[in-house]
């Protein structure tokens, strides 16, 4: 009852004299364990020999088999944000850390039976679903804290609570490599004990930001800070209730833009290894791969930070612009660079591509927040990530199927992954007029003073500070 009470809302407010710059520590703690779900790429080639050892035999699981685990944990992202928002934003953020990290971690566990017994529905159950609903809870948990305690800067402040979710990998990747060296022997492949050490350091530190983690007290701001007594075209001051939002044009625009940006990135990054040493033959080793993985990760985090701080001051609208006629650009690029051997380009191009994939993860609860206001941005933001739950279904299916059937018909594995990356850029045009469709709100949506739903507003913590 006890640790209970302790997780209660009530029992984090701050007390007078606590820093805001406290709360982005407690937030990095939860995402760059989270984030490991962008390092899960790693062990793709090593549990497609888990039979063979050196190299695949019958009974071993296939690559297309091994990307739906990555697929599943976004589904169960999506799901169990958009589900869970209301109880996060109620229940406040120390309660839903720790039970992302009971998901989070249950869910390594529950995958290590499943390689132990060679049972691939366990991984599917265990780090798809369970594990997936701790990074849809844990993603979420600490988003509208901070958008809380900086109400001045709305847009670094989701950069920072979401840039550890880029990063993740960064630190997960080589550690994973260190790690199955060290279990594996000549007769077993140590993917298993891997995910058991891995699920119990993640749980550890999830807990810790747990603790760390604090509410500001109401009616509690920056000091010296003003909120804008006008609002600009795009950005508003009044609030939309939660479930009508979903009833705009406007949310439905944005959840297609972060859609389809997040197809452009996510199969690349969940294949980012098998990927690297398949274009590149010789030239790129599973060292390499997962020095790759580890660097496009550093990218996926600084421009979580760097591309939701630009958008403070270029605005939301014109940022999504900026990734689509880049990332346009740069995804029809990426065939050239295989068909020269230039590694150096192929790099470029991708740490770029997955600066603007991070950022438009860390640029659209702002976004969210400009266009329904600060009250219910949290619940909202878990809803429009169920973008994120189909993006991890179509990326990886055109990534893994497309290429294994240019495989099968004769297409070397160098130029395999080339169909997809024009698809890529396709999607990105579609994603650029959607972007271009979004307006401001309509003024009948607005929630006023009088509204009927008093009640359920009193229910709900506010998503932002009032100033």
């Amino acid at each position: 009852m006890g640790l209970l009470s302790f997780l209660d809302r009530e029992h984090t407010v701050a007390k007078p004299g606590y820093s805001r710059w406290m709360v982005p520590p407690a937030a990095l703690c939860v995402h760059l364990c989270i984030g490991q779900a962008y390092a899960l790429s790693v062990f793709n080639l090593p549990m497609t020999k888990l039979i063979g050892i050196t190299q695949s035999a019958p009974g071993d699981w296939k690559l297309t088999e091994l990307g739906w685990i990555f697929s599943i944990a976004m589904v169960f992202l999506g799901g169990s944000a958009a589900i869970f928002g209301r109880w996060v934003e109620e229940g406040g953020p120390r309660r839903a850390m720790f039970t992302a990290a009971l998901c989070w971690a249950g869910g390594f566990l529950l995958s290590a039976i499943g390689v132990y017994t060679h049972q691939l529905w366990l991984i599917y159950i265990g780090y798809g679903a369970l594990g997936g609903c701790g990074l849809g809870i844990g993603y979420i948990s600490p988003v509208s804290t901070l958008i809380k305690w900086f109400p001045d800067r709305p847009g670094m402040a989701t950069g920072m609570a979401i840039m550890g979710f880029g990063g993740g990998a960064f630190i997960a990747s080589p550690l994973s490599v260190w790690l199955l060296g060290k279990f594996t022997t000549a007769t077993h492949i140590g993917v298993a004990e891997t995910f058991i050490v891995l699920g119990c350091v993640y749980f550890f530190f999830m807990i810790v930001g747990s603790i760390l983690v604090r509410v500001p007290a109401p009616g509690w701001k920056p000091e010296g800070y003003v909120a804008p007594v006008t609002a600009t075209k795009l950005i508003t001051r009044n609030d939309v209730f939660v479930y009508d939002a979903l009833k705009t044009p406007q949310f439905w625009l944005i959840w297609w833009v972060l859609c389809l940006n997040v197809t452009a990135g996510i199969g690349v990054l969940g294949q980012a290894s098998a990927m690297s040493q398949e274009m590149f033959p010789g030239h790129i080793t599973p060292i390499a791969a997962a020095g790759f993985v580890g660097l496009m990760s550093l990218f996926n985090m600084g421009g979580r930070f760097f591309w939701a701080s630009t958008s403070d001051y270029i605005g939301r609208r014109n940022t999504y612009f900026v990734f689509m006629v880049l990332g346009f650009c740069l995804y029809c690029t990426v065939p050239y660079a295989g068909n020269t051997g230039s590694v150096a380009l192929f790099v470029c191009c991708f740490l770029v591509i997955i600066s603007m994939y991070g950022g438009g993860f860390s640029t659209v609860p702002a976004y969210l927040r400009d266009m329904f206001g600060t009250r219910y941005v949290g619940a909202i933001h878990g809803m429009l990530l169920t973008a994120w739950s189909a993006a991890g279904i179509f990326g990886p299916v055109l990534v893994n199927y497309i290429r294994e059937y240019n495989v099968t018909h004769g297409v070397p594995k160098a130029q395999a992954y080339n169909t997809t990356m024009y698809i890529m850029a396709g999607l990105l045009v579609i994603g650029f007029i959607c972007n271009f469709l979004v307006k401001a709100v309509d003024a009948r949506f607005h929630m006023k003073d009088a509204d009927a739903r008093g009640t359920e507003r009193d229910t709900v913590p506010a998503a932002g500070a009032r100033a």
